[in-house]
C-alpha cells in the first residue's frame, strides 16, 4: 500500500562502517527524485533529542560517496534507552514536520528504532551498517567488505615479516560475538588457522595444527583471531603456545579500530547505494518496521525485530575449504 511520505529523516547510529555515506547520499538523492524532503540529523538519536536537524539537499552529499565515516556523525545515546529521551526525540521529530526515519547502523540502532516506532507509531526502515555482518536479512551488511579487505591487506603485510623471519604471527581482528572478519580475511590471508567465537576451538586442536605446518617446513604462520572467541585474546593464546611450542617465534599484531576506517569498496559503495534507494521506496510503499537487506542479489525486507534477534551463522563450507587449504 502506498504511502503519503512527503518528508523523511535519516540518521548513522552507533559504530561506523565504511559505506554509510555512500547509503545516506543514496537516501537523500532517492528522496530529491521522488520529490520527498530530506533532513539529515546528525549525531544519531542525540541528534534527533537534541533537534540537531538540518534539509539536506542534491549538493549536501556530494563528494561523500568516497569517504569512509559518516559526515552525519555518530553516538551511542545513553538518553535515548529511556522513555522520556524518546519522547524529547518524538517531539523534535513531529516538529521538524517529519513523515518516516531511516537509521543507519547496527542492531543495537535498530532495537532503538523499533522501540520508537512502536511507542509513537512512527514509520521507520533501518539501512545495515555494520562491519560485523551479524544481521539477519542481508547476505552482506554495509562495511563488512571493505573491512574483509582491510583486515587482508594488514595479513599480507604481516606475511612478509613472518615469512622473512619464519615467525608465528596471531592476527587480531574484530568480532566480539561472530567470526566473520576473521573467517574471510582468514581465507583470504592465507591463515593456517582462524579462532572465531561460534566455534569452540582448543589449545590442542590449534597446537596439533601447527605443529603440521612445522613438519610441513611451512615458512610463516598466521593464525587470526576473532576478538571475542573463548580461548581468550591474541594475547591469551599466543602465551599459552609459547608455553607449549617453545621453538616458535612469537608475534602478536591487534587490528582494532583500522578495520572501521578506510575509503569503501566497489561492492560497499553499490551495496549501500542500492539499499538507501530501497529503503526510501520500501517508506513509499508504506512498509515500516523494517530492515532492508539483499539476498541473492535482491532487495527483501525483513522485520526489524527478527534481523536483530535472528542469529546469522557462519557458513560451515568456509571453514572446509579454510581447513583444506592450511597444509
Amino acid at each position: 500500500m502506498a504511502s503519503n511520505i512527503k518528508r523523511i529523516g535519516v540518521l548513522t547510529s552507533g559504530g561506523d562502517a565504511p559505506g554509510m555515506n555512500a547509503a545516506v547520499r543514496a537516501v537523500v538523492r532517492a528522496c530529491i527524485y521522488y520529490d520527498i524532503e530530506v533532513f539529515g540529523i546528525y549525531k544519531g538519536y542525540d541528534g534527533l533529542i537534541n533537534g540537531n536537524i538540518e534539509q539536506l539537499f542534491v549538493r549536501s552529499v556530494s563528494n561523500i560517496l568516497s569517504r569512509g565515516g559518516t559526515f552525519l556523525l555518530s553516538a551511542r545515546s545513553q538518553e535515548f534507552r529511556t522513555k522520556a529521551g524518546r519522547k524529547k526525540a518524538f517531539e523534535n521529530f513531529k516538529s521538524h514536520n517529519l513523515d518516516a526515519l531511516v537509521v543507519v547502523g547496527g542492531d543495537g540502532s535498530f532495537t532503538g528504532a523499533d522501540i520508537f516506532s512502536q511507542e509513537f507509531d512512527v514509520p521507520v526502515i533501518g539501512v545495515p551498517g555494520t562491519i560485523d555482518n551479524d544481521l539477519a536479512g542481508t547476505d552482506f551488511t554495509i562495511g563488512f567488505d571493505t573491512a574483509c579487505n582491510t583486515a587482508r591487506e594488514a595479513i599480507d603485510k604481516i606475511r612478509d615479516t613472518a615469512s622473512s623471519h619464519e615467525r608465528l604471527f596471531f592476527v587480531e581482528v574484530m568480532g566480539r560475538d561472530t567470526g566473520f572478519i576473521a573467517v574471510n580475511s582468514a581465507i583470504g590471508g592465507g591463515a593456517v588457522a582462524m579462532i572465531v567465537p561460534e566455534h569452540n576451538w582448543t589449545l590442542e586442536k590449534l597446537i596439533r595444527r601447527l605443529q603440521k605446518g612445522a613438519s610441513n617446513q611451512k615458512a610463516s604462520n598466521i593464525v587470526v583471531v576473532a576478538e571475542g572467541c573463548q580461548l581468550g585474546n591474541a594475547y591469551d593464546i599466543a602465551g599459552q603456545v609459547k608455553e607449549r611450542l617453545d621453538y616458535f617465534d612469537i608475534r602478536v599484531t591487534v587490528l582494532g579500530h583500522l578495520q572501521r576506517g578506510g575509503s569503501p569498496t566497489t561492492m560497499d559503495r553499490v551495496l549501500a547505494s542500492r539499499l538507501g534507494v530501497a529503503a526510501v521506496e520500501g517508506l513509499k510503499q508504506g512498509q515500516s518496521k523494517v530492515m532492508v537487506g539483499i539476498i541473492n542479489n535482491q532487495i527483501a525486507y525483513t522485520n526489524i525485530h527478527e534481523a536483530v534477534k535472528t542469529e546469522k551463522r557462519l557458513d560451515s563450507e568456509e571453514f572446509r575449504v579454510a581447513k583444506i587449504l592450511s597444509i
